[in-house]
């Protein structure tokens, strides 16, 4: 399929697109006109590239990662090794600080929220 098709079904625009490939992300064939092909299995592979992202990963780290998760293909897969597994349970950590961090100010705009909503707490 052609960059514009996989832009369509992944909601990723081509420009990120264009940087997946730059950055190791993602990969593609050339047409004899130049123009990339990418296999069905790209699909899933820019989603799970966006999941990484929206976990707060860097593309280094998702490069890193990525031949560690095997593809729905079947795909590259190794494993991962010990220094990788300490920096992604790092990660998590901070990902975990993150939620709980978030938890908290919900629980104080709940609070404002509670108080401003009881007769005669609001103006």
């Amino acid at each position: 399929m052609r960059i514009g098709e996989l832009a369509r079904r992944t909601g990723v625009s081509e420009r990120s697109l264009r940087y997946y490939e730059q950055e190791g992300l993602l990969w593609a064939s050339r047409t004899p006109g130049g123009h990339r092909e990418f296999t069905e299995a790209a699909v899933e592979r820019v989603r799970r590239v966006q999941e990484l992202y929206a976990a707060g990963l860097c593309s280094s780290k998702i490069a890193e990662l990525l031949p560690c998760m095997r593809d729905s293909d079947g795909g590259p897969s190794r494993t991962a090794d010990a220094r990788l597994v300490e920096e992604l349970t790092a990660e998590r950590a901070r990902i975990d600080g993150m939620i709980e961090d978030l938890r908290r100010s919900r629980a104080l705009l709940d609070a404002v929220i509670e108080a401003a909503s009881a007769p005669g707490g609001g103006s």
